[in-house]
């Protein structure tokens, strides 16, 4: 094997092992245009910056994209705006703009079952990622169940400190279940922790009139609330469930076909 063999041979690994991988990946390529634009060394560094600046970029949403935990979502051009009764418009497309990080601000997010309140949320999570924030998505009952299982003190800390490091944290579903009192200084200690230093974005099916039914007897419950609203955009969507309109016409179809 002669020397230029061997180079091309072991520059991948190399250069792999020096984190350029796009180069790494597109080296022959590179090289051939390199070549055949007769590109100057200044040309060639030039370019090798380009192609790992992009990379890195991409590894980064994908990285930010995995750590948000969003699942399969549908964006919000699928969006039925003349589905719900009420639903303020320019408030949604204004939180969409993602202006209220800036302050960090929360948004709260009011609605039955299935008028939309948790796509309208995964999408602020997904662009909050795209615009080069970290987020996280999660259920209430995830979160208030990882915390509620730490069993020392170090390790809740570090759960918390988990919580409380996204640019965006949202957290969906709040009022679906009851919780007992730790559970309520759980998401206390987390909304306190965020509390006018990071945004959060909350779903509920319950006006806060009607959280005690969530953190029944809760000596904390009143003092979440005024945390998660001091600083919020609370957004209500009244109607009926999209879900059960598409369960009617789904049936009707089916009725058709027979």
């Amino acid at each position: 094997m002669d020397s230029a063999e061997r180079t091309t041979t072991l520059t991948p690994d190399a250069l792999r092992g020096l984190g350029l991988w796009r180069l790494a990946e597109e080296l022959d390529d590179f090289i051939a245009r390199a070549t055949r634009a007769r590109w100057s060394p200044t040309q060639t560094l030039e370019d090798v910056v380009r192609l790992e600046v992009a990379e890195r970029a991409r590894r980064s949403v994908e990285r930010r994209l995995t750590a948000a935990r969003l699942g399969r979502f549908k964006p919000m051009a699928d969006f039925d705006w003349d589905w719900p009764k009420r639903i303020d418009r320019d408030a949604v497309q204004r939180i969409l703009s993602l202006r209220f990080l800036e302050s960090a601000e929360n948004v709260v997010l009011v609605a039955a079952q299935g008028l939309g309140k948790t796509m309208i949320a995964k999408n602020l999570v997904h662009a909050a990622v795209m615009a080069g924030h970290t987020a996280l998505f999660i259920t209430a009952s995830d979160l208030l169940l990882d915390l509620s299982k730490q069993d020392t003190v170090r390790s809740l800390e570090r759960r918390l400190a988990h919580y409380a490091r996204p640019t965006l944290l949202a957290v969906d579903e709040v009022g679906y279940l009851s919780y007992d009192n730790r559970a309520a200084d759980l998401l206390f200690q987390v909304v306190s922790r965020r509390y006018e230093h990071r945004s959060m974005v909350l779903t509920t099916n319950l006006p806060f009139r009607d959280w005690n039914t969530v953190f029944p007897n809760a000596a904390c419950a009143t003092a979440l609330i005024d945390r998660l609203t001091h600083h919020a955009e609370i957004l209500a969507i009244d109607g009926h469930s999209y879900r059960k309109r598409e369960a009617e016409q789904t049936r009707k179809e089916r009725h058709r076909d027979l």
